[in-house]
């Protein structure tokens, strides 16, 4: 049955100390106080640079056993490389630890520049090196170079599992049928993000699943969701899943300290009987 899974883009801002977490929280607890409130979170320090397996293991012990993980393609493929000549960094970068999280490993974001225009040739062979495997990405993970060290290197895996993956990019070339045409041949899904209108919101389907961030309504990174949005957004959630779409939902409006507050109140419309479960 499709399902829902609803959560913020990282999970450590000092502005919701006092605010959505209990004054007195210690930092290390703030992982697990979430995921007893929504079902998922993005991991983006990942995006910022190599996280070690045993982070990656202990953020799974922290959550309970029906949390998914989403993980945060490092900024190094995508902004520094552009998604070209990267197989070396693909391999440190799934060797880095997120197999660690088994069966709690859910789509790998990968999020563009806006400076990164749409070469359907760049984009067709980087997403052609994409494991769609847990064991892919094992023996992907295997072709590490020496820059890791032993104790940061990861390359079993539990079980063999589906991998799902998910592109953001935020130039206006990729909304086209050309770009789409790409992502459908692979299975990846094209974001949706609301960006306060930065960015083009893309949002046709091009996976078996929907990939929502949001980033912010009136402004970006701040700001709420008021009611009237958070229920135009759960219908929209609710179309994909009498599709028979998983839909994972993100909220980045970090600035103001509002995300997690959104990702509860969506939630409870989508999963405490307010829609299906």
């Amino acid at each position: 049955m499709p399902e829902y899974r609803i959560g913020v883009s990282g999970w450590r801002y000092p502005r919701w100390r006092g605010d959505f977490y209990p004054v007195g929280l210690r930092q290390r607890d703030e992982l697990a106080y979430a995921a007893e409130r929504m079902s998922s979170v993005e991991i983006n320090g990942s995006f910022y640079s190599l996280q070690r397996p045993s982070s990656y293991a202990a953020w799974r012990q922290a959550v309970p056993e029906d949390f998914v993980f989403a993980v945060k393609g490092g900024r190094f493929i995508t902004h520094l490389k552009r998604l070209r000549g990267v197989e070396t960094a693909l391999a440190n970068f799934f060797a880095s630890g997120p197999l660690a999280l088994g069966p709690m490993l859910g789509p790998f974001l990968w999020q563009l520049p806006e400076r990164v225009e749409l070469d359907t040739q760049v984009l067709d062979d980087f997403l052609t090196l994409l494991p769609d495997t847990t064991d892919a990405a094992a023996a992907l993970a295997a072709r590490h170079d020496d820059k890791l060290a032993e104790d940061r290197v990861l390359t079993r895996v539990e079980s063999s599992r589906p991998i799902r993956h998910a592109l953001e990019p935020r130039h206006t070339s990729f909304d086209t049928e050309a770009a789409r045409e790409v992502l459908r041949e692979h299975g990846v899904a094209m974001v949706v993000a609301d960006t306060a209108g930065r960015w083009p919101r893309m949002g046709d389907t091009t996976a078996d699943f929907h990939y929502v961030r949001l980033h912010g309504e009136q402004r970006l990174y701040h700001g709420g969701y008021g009611e009237a949005s958070l229920r135009r957004w759960a219908e929209l959630a609710r179309g994909w899943h009498a599709e028979g779409h998983d839909t994972y939902v993100y909220f980045d409006n970090d600035a103001d300290g509002r995300a997690p507050h959104d990702a509860v109140a969506l939630q409870r419309l989508l999963c405490d009987g307010d829609g299906p479960p």
